[in-house]
């Protein structure tokens, strides 16, 4: 009894106190690598073939360049079956076709909602545009190859068919002038899907610009002659159509630069200041 007794009234002892835990060093933040441009290009370009708008009008390219190399061999008289008339045939669809491809590689984002989606990975809108206009050159300078090797191809078939010796009258400048004329042809279509973000709205911008200004201007030159000097200096057309058919000179590449900063760099920078501020939706 004494023993219990004893053991009851003996005093605790002390606590042990609770091990201290060391703080454990703070793991580092996992750093995030932006997306590089080379990838968004890809992405960019894999976009204009993935819609079924897309794809057609990608396999337009091939397919109006065999139709306009046939249909030169077919009517062409003989001593018309050169490069520069398959050149010639070729380009002109091709200059209707490759603007809309342009077109349609901003306005996409917009009429398919898929802008939430690319301007939420990539933040900085602007790499996105820059992504899209490197695509978009990449896209008309290898048409032109296409188009240049489909004419090749015809010239020396249709060299055969008549019996003659092959003219290859295009020299590498004169080419370089062509590519030159479709390239700014894309961007001028380019700034259009900039400056309506609606595929509709666009291409009909682009028609009026192509179709309707041309013949606007050429009718007030041919009445107004005040205007007849003047209209090298702002149609863009007019312009850009020397690079087809005739030697550039210093007055032309001025007339160029001076049309295109008018009806393409200006409005082209004013739609990418809008998409860059505007809101997405």
């Amino acid at each position: 009894m004494t023993t219990q007794i004893q053991a009851a009234t003996q005093t605790p002892s002390p606590a042990t106190p609770a091990p201290t835990r060391t703080p454990s060093a703070a793991t580092p933040a996992r750093a995030v690598r932006p997306i590089p441009t080379t990838r968004l290009v890809g992405v960019e370009l894999r976009k204009m073939f993935d819609t079924r708008a897309g794809f057609w009008l990608m396999a337009s390219v091939g397919i109006v360049s065999v139709l306009a190399t046939a249909a030169v061999i077919i009517w062409a008289p003989d001593e018309a079956i050169t490069q520069n008339t398959f050149s010639t045939a070729i380009g002109m669809p091709l200059s209707v076709v490759l603007p809309i491809i342009a077109i349609l590689s901003v306005t996409g984002e917009y009429s398919q909602r898929t802008g939430l989606t690319t301007y939420t990975l990539v933040p900085w809108r602007g790499r996105v545009m820059a992504a899209k206009v490197v695509a978009t050159l990449i896209v008309g300078v290898a048409a032109m190859f296409v188009a240049l090797a489909v004419g090749a191809l015809g010239n020396v078939v249709g060299s055969a068919i008549t019996g003659l010796d092959a003219v290859w009258d295009i020299t590498l400048s004169q080419f370089g002038n062509i590519v030159l004329a479709n390239v700014l042809g894309m961007l001028m279509g380019f700034m259009l899907g900039v400056l309506f973000r609606s595929s509709a709205g666009a291409i009909v911008g682009y028609f009026v610009y192509s179709l309707v200004l041309p013949v606007a201007f050429g009718t007030l030159a041919a009445f107004q002659e005040w205007f007849r000097d003047l209209q090298p200096w702002v149609d863009v057309n007019f312009a850009v159509t020397r690079l087809f058919d005739q030697t550039m000179t210093a007055e032309y590449w001025q007339q160029l630069g001076v049309s295109t900063l008018v009806w393409l760099w200006i409005p082209l920078a004013i739609g990418l200041r809008a998409i860059l501020r505007a809101e997405v939706k």
